[in-house]
């Protein structure tokens, strides 16, 4: 497994064990670039989670996507493997 594929794993674990809503878009095809890996719902807030290896950013179309969805009143989150531990206390700092 890929290190961005241990994050996607670990991400997963932290957000069933909060019970949300989660969603995982397929952009090949007819689906749309740059989405982040996971979206999902938690508390009626829309969020999206792009997953990374350590030291790796998000692509200039992954970053426009998250800052669309910010804009829209989302919350966007990238995690790497030094982070998505802390992704319930991230989510929860985050909520509005």
């Amino acid at each position: 497994m890929t290190p961005e594929g241990r994050v996607k794993r670990k991400a997963i674990a932290e957000l069933q064990k909060l019970g949300m809503y989660i969603f995982f878009p397929a952009t090949g095809g007819f689906g749309r670039s740059g989405i982040p890996d996971i979206v999902c719902c938690y508390k009626g807030k829309f969020i999206g989670i792009e997953c990374k290896a350590h030291g790796k950013k998000p692509t200039a179309l992954q970053q426009s996507n998250l800052e669309e969805i910010v804009h829209n009143g989302g919350i966007a989150i990238v995690v790497d493997e030094t982070s998505v531990s802390n992704l319930k206390q991230i989510i929860e700092e985050t909520q509005i």
